[in-house]
């Protein structure tokens, strides 16, 4: 069975540069109407850490979901 991650991100200092959405290799992230990333499918996530590495403001934290986590 392949893992799942839990992306939790920080709207309020996200500043909407799209590095994420531009680094994320399976479009887990997508641009709300205000340009901020947004979590859009987070059951693609590969927990590669491509956005919390990259990211200006260090608006990501990605880890293994719990078993218990949807």
């Amino acid at each position: 069975m392949a893992k799942k991650y839990k992306v939790d991100l920080n709207q309020k200092i996200c500043k909407a540069c799209g590095i994420c959405m531009a680094l994320c290799p399976k479009g887990v992230l997508g641009k709300r109407h205000d340009g901020k990333a947004e979590v859009v499918d987070e059951a693609a996530c590969i927990g590669c850490q491509s956005c919390s590495v990259h990211c200006p403001d260090f608006c990501f934290v990605v880890k293994e979901a719990a078993a218990d986590d949807k």
